[in-house]
């Protein structure tokens, strides 16, 4: 796990009532637990409780959803284990069940190996050639481009990105562009494309498809050669957000944020030792992570909306 990212965690858990509440968080599953019955168990004011929540979801530990006038925590139990994953091969790497696994073959015609077992596991991500990504969106101008530079980063040459969209647009959202220039991204290759470069015959074989938003989820997508994993990581459209520059500037951040913590989560994933249905489901718990009512939320889209 990126070093950073463990520190960020592990200082949002840095305090009791926030140990207590997560476990909380825990038992309670899915259903998760509203804010005010969270402060009324950890005997703590509800702003103290509110603040402690605010870290942790920051740090990816803790979503959020509504229901009516209810605001549930969540557990997000993908990060929680990538972080104790990522304790373990840090610090206790022969402890960890299959520290020492055969190589796999060099030859394999496929990004999965067979497994002793019948299953097939994914290669190892630091052997060549990188693992490829996909991401997917309508008009590939501001979420699925994100997506791409983020895990072109933080993937450290593990995994080989790329983006398109279903009805591409003419150039990247400027305010897409600023916040991945301010996150210090680079931004010079990123141009939208249709997704159709990717189903062609002589196309990179994909690993993973994820789409980003609901739109291109819902529509009939190309044959992609290489049989990859998919899913759909939707979070909501950014660029369907009308107001000042200021708030639009803030929604793209909270649409950055989301994506970085699931390509985080992905990219920490112990994808050799996962075999095919197992990885499937932990992409897809990824993508189920709650939607996040607390970030700014987008208007009703309007002529004039940008398709992202």
């Amino acid at each position: 796990m990126n070093p950073t990212l463990m520190a960020d965690m592990m200082a949002a858990l840095a305090a009791e009532p926030r140990i207590r509440a997560l476990q909380a968080l825990v038992r309670a599953g899915a259903k998760g637990v509203p804010a005010g019955d969270l402060a009324r168990r950890c005997d703590v004011a509800p702003s103290t409780m509110s603040f402690h929540l605010t870290q942790m979801r920051t740090a990816g530990l803790v979503e959020s959803r509504r229901e009516g006038r209810t605001l549930f925590y969540v557990a997000s139990l993908p990060a929680l284990e990538a972080l104790g994953h990522g304790v373990m091969t840090g610090f206790c790497p022969a402890a960890m069940p299959g520290a020492h696994p055969p190589a796999p073959s060099p030859f394999a015609p496929n990004p999965f190996v067979p497994s002793t077992t019948g299953e097939t596991t994914m290669r190892a991500p630091d052997r060549e050639p990188p693992l490829t990504v996909l991401f997917l969106c309508r008009g590939n101008s501001a979420r699925s481009q994100m997506a791409e530079a983020i895990l072109s980063r933080e993937g450290k040459g593990q995994f080989r990105a790329f983006s398109a969209g279903s009805h591409p647009r003419d150039t990247v959202h400027p305010h897409a562009l600023s916040v991945l220039r301010r996150a210090n991204l680079p931004v010079d290759a990123l141009h939208p494309k249709s997704w159709d470069v990717f189903g062609q015959p002589d196309a990179p074989a994909m690993d993973f498809v994820f789409t980003v938003c609901d739109d291109a989820a819902g529509e009939p997508c190309p044959v992609w050669p290489g049989q990859p994993i998919t899913a759909h990581w939707g979070v909501p459209d950014p660029a369907a957000f009308a107001g000042t520059d200021a708030a639009t500037a803030a929604v793209f951040n909270d649409t950055f944020r989301m994506l970085y913590n699931r390509i985080a989560l992905f990219v920490n994933l112990p994808l050799a030792s996962l075999d095919r249905l197992t990885l499937r489901r932990r992409v897809d718990a990824i993508g189920a992570l709650p939607r996040d009512p607390e970030a700014t939320a987008p208007a009703e889209p309007t002529d004039s909306s940008v398709p992202a």
